[in-house]
């Protein structure tokens, strides 16, 4: 073998080892918080239209997890073990979403949260605000949309009827304190599972399962799945506008803001500031 072969053989055998130790190691906290930053650059950027039809859908979507839940309460046999497979439906409305990169308001507590993080001016908390409220205002239009059409299209069985009834019941009757304690957990657990899919490439599916199905075991409240059940109520004369507002959204709002915004990215940010400070002084 010439010098040169040598040469070129041992520079392709540190690439490749190289290549296997990154693979190995994965993304550095610094990497996955500019991939969330560069994606929420290109969410903040987007037109409104787009946001609003893209929530929409999402707003209808998530249903899909309100179903599965109903559809395996209502034919698993009443064992204890009901409770823990039965809530394993819950994750379909989000892989729905989030693998269809639908603008879900709870993804963007962290993803739109991290750009104003690093230039925390007016514009910035501007852009941020219009996305949130177009996204989470069109996620209550697609919910209302799908509970109307689940309440009278005549498309579920009795029996799933029921039981879609029963949980909206259990998701909107709890004292409006509890209804925002349970919402951190469940901010949190979203914001961790957008943390997360940068480094899971090959695993999302496993992740947002594992995660939102979680979020569902533990009870925990979520503003828009928990819309397209207290929207099932609503459309039925079940559940009065005062009582919706202000005894269900708004404390879970507060709750899954806190949780995704204030505990997570913040701590997120905490480990990563004197890394991306470092590197904007470059």
């Amino acid at each position: 073998m010439t010098k040169s072969n040598e040469i070129s053989h041992d520079l392709t055998r540190e690439r490749e080892e190289s290549e296997a130790v990154a693979e190995a190691v994965g993304l550095s906290p610094r990497l996955v918080f500019e991939t969330i930053r560069r994606n929420g650059e290109e969410e903040l950027e987007r037109p409104t239209r787009a946001l609003w039809f893209s929530g929409v859908a999402a707003g209808i979507l998530i249903s899909f997890s309100v179903l599965g839940e109903s559809v395996l309460r209502a034919y698993l046999p009443d064992a204890p073990w009901r409770y823990i497979v039965e809530n394993a439906g819950y994750s379909l409305g989000f892989l729905l979403v989030i693998l269809g990169r639908m603008q879900l308001f709870t993804e963007n507590t962290i993803t739109t949260v991290i750009p104003v993080t690093l230039n925390p001016t007016g514009r910035a908390f501007g852009r941020m605000f219009r996305l949130w409220a177009t996204v989470l205002a069109a996620n209550v239009i697609g919910a209302f949309l799908i509970a109307g059409f689940f309440a009278y299209g005549n498309v579920l069985a009795d029996d799933v009827a029921a039981a879609m009834m029963d949980l909206s019941r259990h998701a909107t009757g709890m004292p409006p304190f509890e209804g925002m304690m349970r919402g951190i957990p469940a901010g949190i657990l979203i914001a961790a599972l957008v943390w997360m899919l940068p480094s899971s490439q090959g695993s999302e599916v496993a992740v947002i399962v594992l995660f939102t199905w979680l979020i569902a075991l533990g009870d925990f409240t979520h503003i828009v799945a928990g819309s397209v059940e207290m929207a099932f109520l609503m459309v039925q004369g079940e559940l009065g506008l005062g009582e919706a507002l202000f005894g269900f959204f708004v404390p879970v709002l507060i709750g899954n803001v806190l949780g995704g915004t204030v505990i997570f990215t913040m701590l997120t940010w905490a480990q990563v500031q004197p890394e991306v400070v470092e590197d904007l002084k470059k």
